[in-house]
């Protein structure tokens, strides 16, 4: 087959009868690539036109109008954190932390209401709630919620003591922390919703830590010494008490006693006195063998003799009787 030659004038009048078609075809797939795009489904996409937001669209694929409109994607369903304090170097079954540094020791280190140092370490985990305030109400949001996460849990530690900081007050922290900050987040209009505060390590400071574990190491075994000091004192206390009542009881019943007993003797001196009115001598002899009987068995065995010796009689304790 011959090879066949075009002239010059051939190839523009070629050029010309297609090169319109040409550039509709080429319109039509930018307008066409242009007008359709993808929302993945953990994202939202704000859209916007000439800068001016018009309206937010769902997951799913889209339309819009190209070369006028731009399309913003926002991860809403997605959580990110903030770490404060350290920072996750590695994420894993093993997951390593990078503690050192200026910024993070910056972060971490609070003064707490009593005037003593602690080294904080949290993370706050959170969602874009609303696209629009996220983009667009405030420059750089992840910024500003990180300085507002760190001015508020100063504020808040800053309030107790180094104890409550580091023992019984670090989930009444983190709950305050979370309040305050998702109220502040909606104060700025951040389009953020915060899902978590977890407080991390809170330890004092390498650089006091001894002290402040010698001043711990005090505390308990002061502690130790009022706990022994509190059980000894509810053992001899009580027992102490018990006794004193003893003793008043005893008292009071040996008193009762001698009052009885005294009353009961007035009143036999009273009943022995009107006897003797009535008899006067047969009342005396009655005593005065009344109290023969009582005296005499007490002095043992008797022998009674007449002045010379003459005549003795043994009388007998059994024959008194």
């Amino acid at each position: 087959m011959a090879n066949q030659e075009y002239s010059a004038d051939e190839i523009t009048q070629f050029i010309k009868k297609y090169y319109k078609a040409a550039i509709i075809i080429v319109v039509l797939l930018v307008v066409g690539f242009g007008s359709f795009f993808q929302i993945g489904t953990e994202e939202e996409g704000v859209v916007t036109r000439f800068g001016k937001h018009v309206r937010t669209v769902t997951p799913g694929l889209k339309m819009k109008i190209p070369f006028m409109e731009k399309v913003y994607k926002v991860p809403v369903e997605r959580q990110k954190k903030q770490e404060f304090g350290f920072r996750t170097q590695q994420a894993g079954v093993r997951t390593q932390y990078s503690r050192t540094g200026s910024v993070t020791e910056d972060e971490a280190i609070m003064l707490t209401g009593d005037l003593n140092l602690a080294n904080v370490q949290w993370v706050v985990q959170y969602r874009v709630s609303d696209p629009y305030n996220y983009l667009f109400k405030v420059r750089n949001p992840d910024n500003t919620l990180r300085d507002l996460s760190e001015a508020i849990t100063r504020q808040i530690v800053g309030d107790r003591t180094v104890n409550e900081v580091l023992t019984v007050g670090r989930a009444e922290i983190a709950s305050e922390v979370k309040v305050l900050l998702q109220e502040m987040s909606r104060e700025y209009s951040l389009g953020i919703e915060i899902a978590q505060v977890v407080l991390q390590d809170i330890n004092p400071p390498e650089s006091v830590k001894q002290a402040f574990n010698a001043v711990n190491e005090a505390q308990q075994e002061r502690e130790t010494l009022i706990n022994e000091a509190k059980s000894e004192y509810n053992k001899v206390i009580p027992r102490a008490r018990g006794q004193a009542q003893e003793t008043i009881q005893k008292a009071e019943g040996y008193a009762t006693q001698r009052v009885n007993n005294a009353q009961g003797e007035v009143a036999r001196f009273n009943a022995l006195y009107d006897e003797y009115i009535k008899a006067p001598e047969v009342t005396k002899k009655r005593i005065y063998l009344e109290t023969l009987q009582e005296v005499l068995p007490k002095l043992g065995d008797k022998i009674i003799t007449s002045e010379d010796g003459n005549n003795m009689i043994p009388l007998l304790k059994k024959e008194l009787n």
